[in-house]
């Protein structure tokens, strides 16, 4: 992992102009360049003044950034513009500038998908819904620009044209042109409205159907800049050597990898003979502590399995606690009465101990210089109250100057 993930670094440091010589200095790493995320849906309240209970959300959100440094917030055209005209802009503009201002990087997810779709749509004829789904796309790229740039841009293509579990306007659009035409509109439309954005197609698919769609729409010349992979784990770890055979597969296409939507429970995992997820609906599905020492288990092995394979980017868990996860699944971080969960204090000490490079003191050498092997992110140096900051981006060696001033 290490490999990948970090550099040796030879900082010269400077004080007054001067080398800084044989002084100790506090150093610390601010920010992972890892993209340690999570859904930030939730923070919408007290982003925006309106919470019911402010502490209550305070405190949620320290936790949440004790583990995350990249948000996911919720553009499903259903729910942002359930009456044609009427988007939620303002709401969403506010909350992810909330997470920018804290220095947290933020996706939009997603511009277009079958679910939870805009029901007006179904009033328009095929031409129209298209019209409507790129205007839709710039409006929306156009409008986060420099808050919100990268984006799930289309979900779950595979399945998109076959959908039946309900009518709905993308699915009559994908049916009638192509996935691939679709995925080429789509993408268009957001690269125009946003030429220097972070593109992504996501879905759930592991198969080689999704494999298939990759490949036609890189032929097609369509540049998508990440791939997304969903590993919603209801029904059970994938284990090692599953992801391990998935990496390998996706990895092939030479493109960033991000898992944009991770789930693995502290509690039973649901029967295998599901195949739709949502089809599985109990009135309760508890967190139990045998659940949550393997689930603390489970956490650990996944990411660092991800976190060794040079082309993932980015890891986003879906829901950092048990109030509101997906499905009502025991799948967060926190259980719903507010206490973390053992794979919580796991994660944190990965992320932040054994990934990361907490305040150090350490010396400089006779020539000024700061020697030190640390993770790829921000760093800042102190000596007697004064700073420098600097960046490590590249695994391998690093050569930098720093000013304290």
């Amino acid at each position: 992992m290490k490999r990948h993930r970090t550099a040796d670094a030879t900082v010269t440091l400077t004080l007054d102009g001067e080398p800084l010589i044989g002084r100790e200095v506090e150093l610390e790493q601010t920010r992972h360049k890892f993209l340690f995320g999570c859904t930030g849906f939730e923070f919408a309240d007290l982003a925006n003044g309106t919470s019911a209970d402010p502490e209550r959300d305070a405190r949620s959100a320290e936790q949440w950034e004790g583990l995350f440094n990249f948000a996911t917030l919720p553009f499903y055209w259903g729910r942002f513009e359930p009456e044609r005209g009427k988007p939620d802009t303002q709401r969403l503009l506010q909350t992810a500038r909330w997470f920018a201002d804290r220095g947290h990087p933020v996706k939009g997810h997603p511009l277009a998908w079958h679910t939870v779709t805009a029901p007006w749509l179904l009033d328009l004829d095929n031409e129209e819904i298209a019209r409507a789904q790129v205007e839709r796309i710039t409006r929306e790229v156009g409008d986060f620009a420099g808050v919100i740039d990268m984006w799930d841009v289309i979900n779950e293509v595979v399945i998109m044209p076959i959908f039946d579990k309900y009518d709905n306007g993308i699915t009559r659009v994908c049916r009638d042109i192509g996935r691939i035409p679709m995925v080429r509109m789509v993408f268009d439309a957001a690269r125009e409205a946003s030429p220097n954005a972070t593109l992504l197609l996501n879905d759930f698919d592991m198969s080689a159907a999704y494999e298939c769609l990759i490949e036609g729409v890189l032929e097609s010349g369509i540049k998508i800049d990440a791939l997304g992979l969903q590993s919603h784990m209801h029904q059970g770890y994938w284990g090692e050597e599953k992801t391990e055979a998935v990496l390998d597969r996706f990895s092939r296409y030479g493109l960033p990898i991000h898992f944009t939507e991770t789930t693995i429970l502290s509690g039973h995992p649901m029967p295998a003979e599901i195949v739709d997820l949502n089809d599985y609906q109990i009135d309760s599905w508890p967190s139990t502590p045998e659940g949550e020492a393997r689930q603390a288990d489970e956490i650990e092995r996944h990411y660092k399995t991800l976190l060794a394979h040079p082309l993932v980017e980015a890891i986003t868990y879906w829901g950092m606690g048990d109030a509101g996860m997906w499905l009502g699944a025991p799948g967060g971080f926190v259980r719903a009465d507010g206490t973390p969960k053992p794979s919580y204090d796991r994660l944190h000490h990965l992320v932040n101990g054994e990934w990361g490079t907490p305040a150090t003191t350490i010396a400089t050498d006779a020539e000024g210089r700061l020697r030190f092997n640390g993770f790829l992110g921000d760093y800042r140096v102190t000596c007697q109250g004064r700073k420098a900051e600097f960046h490590l981006d590249e695994p391998g060696e690093s050569h930098l100057a720093a000013a304290i001033a």
